[in-house]
């Protein structure tokens, strides 16, 4: 079976600010699927983290539990807290990263990748749409 790519963005204009989540879902080259959604009032890192969650439940939902899943993000700050490797220091991430972790149960073989900002235009597409749209 193919691994399943997926790349989230979340942004936050002012910090905190309006803040929106983006993702898309891809076996090889090919888009499953992609999602946004518009967060109200958050900051970046807070968006960073739930655009994960959206994603991972959204794949969820769809039938890719089980498969092996790389997550693609341009937050290196996320990637480093999810894997364990950076302390979290701002109590509003705590529970953003428990929802991740705990998501992730259904996803046993999950690697994350910080991959740069160029990278990740479509999720990040995502984020200001869902923005835009709901300004």
């Amino acid at each position: 079976m193919k691994k399943i790519l997926i790349y989230t963005d979340g942004g936050a204009r002012n910090n905190p600010g309006p803040a929106g989540a983006g993702f898309q879902v891809l076996e090889e080259e090919q888009l499953l699927f992609e999602g946004k959604q518009f967060l109200g009032s958050q900051t970046n890192n807070w968006a960073e983290y739930e655009a994960v969650a959206l994603a991972l439940h959204d794949a969820k939902s769809r039938g890719l539990g089980g498969r092996e899943i790389e997550v693609r993000m341009d937050s290196k700050l996320a990637v480093e807290q999810i894997l364990g490797h950076w302390k979290i220091k701002e109590p509003t991430l705590k529970p953003q990263v428990a929802k991740v972790r705990a998501l992730l149960v259904d996803f046993p073989k999950h690697h994350f990748v910080h991959i740069p900002r160029e990278q990740n235009a479509e999720a990040d597409r995502l984020v200001n749409e869902a923005i835009d749209e709901a300004m």
